[in-house]
């Protein structure tokens, strides 16, 4: 799959290239369809079959060196009732991760969200899986897990 052609931003054999950054990201396998993202994320997939959707940012500034913890904050605003049901740090490309799961409602709508934050190298890269509910969130748990464990940054020469 190959998007944004003429120079912008592209997604082609699990590598994305843009806005300054380059990195890899593993496959959601099937069930999992591209959306169009515009400038709101770098990278967006959805599964009709769970109603979950799957987004991927970078952001990039040097003199940036904000907690994981607050990062995580802000990928949480206008969510209300938040509970946060685990938050630990993994291991991720040579880094440390703070993933979190957290139940929140937008607009009065539940959400079950799982969230991946990672600063490496003047930028942070955020994964974000969000769900109607546990049990969506739960059966696409793994392939959100697999995805997010073969992230890793890509020098330009790749």
């Amino acid at each position: 799959m190959a998007l944004w052609g003429c120079g912008g931003p592209s997604f082609q054999s699990g590598i994305y290239r843009g806005h300054g950054v380059q990195y890899r990201v593993g496959d959601l396998g099937a069930g999992w369809s591209p959306l169009g993202v515009a400038d709101h994320n770098d990278l967006a997939w959805s599964n009709d079959a769970s109603q979950a959707i799957v987004q991927v940012n970078s952001t990039c500034a040097a003199d940036s060196d904000v907690p994981l913890t607050a990062l995580t904050n802000h990928l949480l605003i206008g969510f209300t009732e938040r509970e946060i049901r685990s938050q630990e740090t993994h291991p991720l490309d040579e880094r440390e991760a703070l993933v979190t799961n957290v139940n929140a409602k937008l607009d009065g709508v539940p959400r079950s969200l799982l969230l991946v934050v990672l600063k490496k190298d003047g930028c942070v890269y955020d994964m974000s899986l969000i769900t109607p509910d546990d049990a969506s969130l739960a059966a696409v748990r793994p392939a959100f897990e697999n995805f997010v464990s073969e992230f890793h940054t890509v020098s330009p020469a790749q």
